[in-house]
């Protein structure tokens, strides 16, 4: 399998020629590019399949870089009639866009999380980091430092426990400040969507910036039918303004699914809880968007520390917060995508 595609090396012609010759096998392997990042892997992987079948002895792969004509081809075959942006209102893809109102409420930790606990159920799951700004989508998943691969005019992006990412960090130094106007950032948010390859998505995922800006808006033209969850802290001031970030979709024509409670308590070793930030803000913010409080996150160190190490929260058992993911992740899943926005192949009499 091509780890960024995630096809058979031989559906995608990278195998033009086999021969074989007593207990002794000769494979041509041609990669799309040069330098191809996933290269000793696939090299590996296809000298082990090899290997296995009864009878050889040896296996000779000779690994080469694919024709410009061929991989032309090749991407045209895998976009096949696919509009330019693929994320259309009646693509079978659902969008959920992860919002806040201000910055520092943990919408990045819980769209990271959220994205792999939907991976973990089954879904193939695409995660663009809109948080242009403030990008830390790629060190929450421990893949600081990676670069997309480009193929012809396809972007494929680096992969992160099953989920296909991309963010504006893998273009820059990270230490690097961006410091962009409206134009620069919808052109960055249409190319995440355009010329970026995912393959075919169950889920695509955005981690939206706090706010109701430029990128907000830009989103709300580009994907008018996502589906808008809403993180806010229990603190009375984070929930009055995480309220304007939900309005702000609902003006895009954005359905808004449901609210997240972030930092929703610290568990003492008593069995009592400090409520370091108030109470009562998520469920007061769901009432007066009139939708539901989906998960209550508690606070956690190894939900933090695993930000830190790039290790998500969800793939450790018996965390509490963890748990409240997971759970978010699955009634997200089973809501289903709806048929708003959606055209219906279906002719008036």
């Amino acid at each position: 399998m091509d780890p960024e595609l995630r096809r058979p090396v031989t559906e995608l012609d990278m195998v033009p020629r086999v021969s074989v010759q007593g207990d002794r096998v000769a494979i041509d392997l041609e990669l799309t590019i040069v330098g191809c990042p996933a290269a000793d892997r696939i090299e590996r992987d296809v000298r082990a399949a090899a290997s296995s079948v009864s009878g050889v002895a040896s296996v000779d792969v000779a690994v080469g870089v694919m024709a410009p004509a061929v991989r032309d081809a090749l991407i045209a075959r895998l976009r096949g009639d696919r509009p330019a942006m693929p994320f259309t209102p009646d693509s079978l893809t659902r969008v959920i866009a992860v919002t806040s109102g201000k910055g520092g409420v943990g919408k990045s930790t819980i769209t990271a999380n959220l994205a792999v606990a939907l991976a973990q159920q089954g879904l193939r799951v695409g995660l663009v980091d809109a948080d242009v700004f403030g990008f830390s989508i790629p060190g929450l998943l421990g893949i600081a430092g990676e670069r997309p691969t480009r193929v012809g005019e396809a972007i494929m992006p680096p992969r992160a426990h099953d989920v296909g990412v991309i963010s504006i960090g893998m273009f820059v130094d990270e230490r690097t400040a961006v410091s962009w106007r409206g134009p620069m950032l919808h052109r960055t948010v249409q190319q995440f969507l355009t010329d970026v390859y995912f393959g075919d998505l169950d889920v695509l995922v955005l981690d939206m910036p706090p706010g109701t800006g430029d990128v907000a808006i830009s989103v709300g033209q580009l994907l008018p039918h996502a589906e808008v969850l809403v993180v806010t802290t229990p603190q009375k001031a984070a929930a009055d303004v995480a309220e304007r970030s939900a309005l702000v979709a609902r003006q895009t024509g954005q359905t808004v699914i449901g609210v997240v409670e972030n930092m929703a308590g610290l568990a003492q070793p008593d069995g009592s809880v400090l409520e370091l930030f108030g109470s009562g803000g998520g469920a007061e913010t769901a009432a007066r968007l009139d939708v539901p409080l989906l998960a209550r996150v508690p606070l956690s160190v190894a939900l933090r520390e695993g930000g830190d190490a790039g290790e998500p929260i969800v793939l450790v058992e018996g965390d509490p917060a963890a748990e409240a993911i997971r759970e978010l992740a699955r009634v997200v899943a089973a809501r289903g995508r709806g048929l708003a926005g959606r055209p219906l192949t279906v002719t008036p009499r």
